[in-house]
This record gives C-alpha cells, sequence and structure tokens, in this order.
C-alpha cells in the first residue's frame, strides 16, 4: 500500500514543474498580447493631451467637436462651431484630434495597400 502512494509522489512533483512552465507561459501571452498594448495606447494617448495647441481640431469622449481656444494646466476650453459656443472640460475627456484622425487613416489605407 505504501508502494503506491510513494509510487504517485514524484510523478506529482513533475507535473507540478510542467505546470508552473505553463502558468509562466500564460502570463507572457497575457502580457503580450493585453497588458503591453494597452499600456503603449495609453501613454500615446497621454502624449496627444500634453502635446494639443491652441486651433487643434478635437473631439471629446462624449462626441463633442470644436477648437481650441484656451489651455489651461488641467482644463481645455473650445468653440463648437459657428454659433462660436464656447465649452470647458478637462483635458482627460480628450478623445481624439484631427491630426491624430488623419494619421490613423493613413496608416489604415497602407496598411491596406
Amino acid at each position: 500500500m505504501f508502494f503506491f502512494l510513494e509510487a504517485a509522489v514524484p510523478s506529482a512533483a513533475a507535473g507540478g514543474g510542467s505546470m508552473i512552465i505553463m502558468l509562466v507561459a500564460m502570463f507572457a501571452i497575457f502580457y503580450f498580447m493585453i497588458i503591453r498594448p494597452e499600456n503603449k495606447k495609453k501613454k500615446k494617448t497621454e502624449e496627444m493631451r500634453n502635446s494639443l495647441a491652441l486651433g487643434d481640431e478635437i473631439t471629446t469622449i462624449g462626441g463633442i467637436m470644436g477648437k481650441i481656444v484656451q489651455i489651461t494646466e488641467d482644463t481645455i476650453t473650445f468653440e463648437t462651431g459657428e454659433d462660436r459656443v464656447r465649452l470647458q472640460t478637462k483635458k482627460w475627456a480628450i478623445s481624439t484630434t484631427a491630426k491624430m484622425e488623419a494619421a490613423e487613416e493613413a496608416a489604415k489605407t497602407k496598411k491596406g495597400k
């Protein structure tokens, strides 16, 4: 009876080693497929928000489009069309700029060729 228990222990230890390898491999896959691209996207968006300038065409996360007329440390004031309505929002609420959208479209058309 003890023979069967002793025989089971070494095979369980060998299985544990392959389990660790599988966990490390899964973490590596998650890192390169999910975590790393998300961090790159956040960094790119933060750089875009820090490089905003007067006159840039922007789109907020709510879909409102306009032209920047004033920038402070953490807020942006922009006009929304010909009626010259001015809205003030936080920098984190800016989704894209016209320059960023044009660059993405050019990259998509270049990939399609």
